[in-house]
């Protein structure tokens, strides 16, 4: 109609009026400008953090944006899914009992794609106490050897763990890996085939880290998917915050616990 009321008043030299008249416009449907979204850009963050923590992110930014608002975004977005229920099977927890930093480590790999085609493999460690990641190294390939050099450097900016949680992949199961840990003094503990949420905080890294990182990042070679991936993981330890940990950030729950012991 916008199209018809502008071509009449051209070709025609007719008034606006007169044109809207003609082609049946009310006059002020055909002047309203629609206002720009302002809520553009958080329906945009949604898709990627979700509510809650998009909530606490803006607050820490300064931007004023209330709970009802964002939820009310989330919901019109229809990111707000109904989750059915399923039956599940009966199963013992398994749990570490962990309370401290540095009590155990829990490590696994992920695999990814250059645009080369290239596969290119990530060995993540975090703390499962603090949920820092002490480690991501990137390369197209890794033994076990590589895993403990990894673990080396981490440990020398860190201090030793007591223990190590990981599935049972070749390079955990290697005899240098195996040799390593017990010279290090470092209990080894391999989880049962078949069930990685017996390693479930190293797992629900895993998932953050492809669903903000790899899924979202085009890596063009190895340098720069190294540059990219150590970037998300200072990203990840001093800026998101985590909601296990109170919603501060890893970094922030280890320094309270630092000072904490040193008070104490």
């Amino acid at each position: 109609m916008r199209k018809d009321v502008a071509f009449a008043c051209q070709q025609h030299e007719v008034s606006e009026r007169r044109a809207c008249k003609l082609v049946g416009v009310d006059r002020g449907s055909y002047r309203y400008e629609p206002r720009p979204d302002r809520n553009a850009e958080l329906r945009n963050a949604l898709v990627e953090y979700g509510y809650r923590m998009l909530c606490e992110l803006l607050g820490r930014q300064g931007q004023t944006a209330s709970a009802m608002r964002v939820y009310r975004l989330y919901r019109a977005e229809n990111l707000a899914m109904r989750r059915l229920k399923r039956k599940r099977v009966a199963r013992v927890p398994v749990s570490s009992h962990v309370v401290r930093s540095n009590q155990e480590w829990a490590i696994d790999f992920v695999s990814d794609t250059l645009a080369t085609g290239r596969g290119i493999r990530l060995l993540a460690a975090v703390d499962v106490h603090t949920r820092e990641c002490l480690s991501l190294e990137v390369d197209t390939s890794m033994s076990g050897r590589r895993v403990s050099r990894c673990l080396e450097a981490a440990i020398e900016r860190r201090g030793k763990p007591e223990a190590i949680r990981c599935d049972n992949g070749p390079e955990f199961t290697s005899r240098h890996f195996v040799g390593w840990c017990a010279e290090q003094k470092i209990e080894l503990v391999h989880i049962q085939p078949g069930k990685p949420m017996q390693n479930g905080h190293v797992e629900s890294f895993n998932g953050r880290l492809r669903a903000e990182c790899l899924n979202a990042t085009w890596f063009h070679n190895l340098t720069d998917a190294r540059a990219k991936i150590r970037a998300w993981r200072e990203e990840y330890n001093g800026e998101r915050p985590h909601s296990s940990l109170g919603y501060r950030t890893p970094n922030e729950f280890a320094a309270v616990l630092e000072s904490s012991v040193m008070n104490g």
